[in-house]
């Protein structure tokens, strides 16, 4: 049985030929991480960040999830138990974005993040949103971010997102 035929154009929808979108309330759903021991990931995933461990198998996998969802985070050793941490250059997963819905809510992560000395890489504000970047214990970039509101981004004449990067000043967040 084929799926796609001679006269089908690869990211075209047969019916109308125009160019396939992704539905608008397409979203990720989780992400699933090589780590190079599940203890040292979840004393950051569920310890610091504030995780919870909705299933664990041994030291080969642990899921882990906010509000009760079956998880957004896998975290596995399948292939990388004891293993050499995430590596800078070359392809790969450059970071996880783990959104946050309130810029109050980002304010108790960063809470979260001094309170365990954890260090940070860096933070910005890039206009539509605000956000602070660190690794994870195995060197996989994270960011903690929240979205503003549509009506609040930084629009060009022609109504497109004009996104930037600007310092984030970290003491007004944490005053929130």
């Amino acid at each position: 049985m084929g799926f796609i035929t001679e006269n089908a154009t690869v990211g075209t929808t047969p019916e109308s030929g125009a160019a396939y979108e992704a539905p608008a309330q397409t979203r990720i759903g989780h992400v699933h991480l090589q780590v190079t021991d599940i203890d040292k990931a979840l004393g950051f995933y569920r310890d610091i960040l504030g995780f919870k461990v909705m299933q664990r198998l041994g030291n080969q996998v642990a899921f882990v999830s906010a509000g009760g969802y079956h998880h957004h985070i896998g975290l596995n050793t399948w292939n990388s138990l004891g293993g050499l941490p995430a590596r800078r250059q070359g392809a790969g997963l450059y970071h996880t974005a783990i959104l946050y819905a309130t810029r109050a809510e980002l304010a108790g992560a960063l809470r979260q993040l001094v309170a365990a000395k954890y260090p940070i890489a860096g933070s910005a504000d890039h206009g539509v949103s605000e956000a602070i970047y660190l690794d994870d214990p195995d060197g996989n970039g994270v960011e903690l971010y929240w979205d503003r509101p549509p009506a609040q981004w930084p629009l060009a004449a022609d109504g497109s997102v004009q996104m930037y990067t600007r310092a984030l000043d970290l003491n007004a967040l944490l005053a929130e």
